[in-house]
């Protein structure tokens, strides 16, 4: 039963990964910015080897605390600020915002699914990824308040 739990799980979970690679290689072609692009592919190649752990885990190669957990801060500025509209040449700084949205998306989705299942490996599993996608959200806000409020040389 776990095993068929765990597969249904997994499987869109891979899915959601490739999209979200892919969502980051689209919003890369609306921008200018060299060092919002050069982020933008490393966040894809994050969502890259989330997809490569999760295809690794159902193929049995790792367990669940194969990812392990880590400590984020959460700036909350997803939660606070709108997200904007997708347009070619976007500013950095939406960049940035847009991005910590997607995350925030994921983090969610991987905590609600956590919170269904009963305690064991799908749950673990699960609370790591959400981990994982609050730690991309926390850097996408770090970034976007970088950029949205740059220090000056008055302080």
């Amino acid at each position: 039963m776990e095993d068929r739990i765990l597969l249904s799980i997994i499987e869109p979970a891979i899915q959601k990964e490739q999209d979200s690679y892919d969502f980051y290689l689209d919003l890369h072609g609306r921008v200018d910015d060299p060092f919002a692009k050069e982020t933008l592919i490393f966040v894809a190649g994050e969502e890259k080897k989330h997809k490569e752990f999760l295809i690794n885990y159902r193929n049995g190669r790792y367990g669940p605390a194969s990812l392990p957990m880590t400590q984020t801060v959460d700036y909350k500025i997803a939660e606070y600020l709108a997200k904007p509209d997708l347009e070619k040449n976007m500013l950095s700084k939406d960049v940035y915002l847009v991005a910590a949205h997607r995350e925030l998306q994921s983090y969610n989705l991987y905590r609600d699914l956590a919170k269904i299942q009963p305690a064991g490996e799908a749950r673990e599993l699960l609370l790591r990824m959400a981990g994982e996608e609050l730690g991309h959200k926390e850097k996408m806000e770090y970034l976007y308040a970088n950029t949205a409020f740059p220090q000056t040389s008055g302080g």
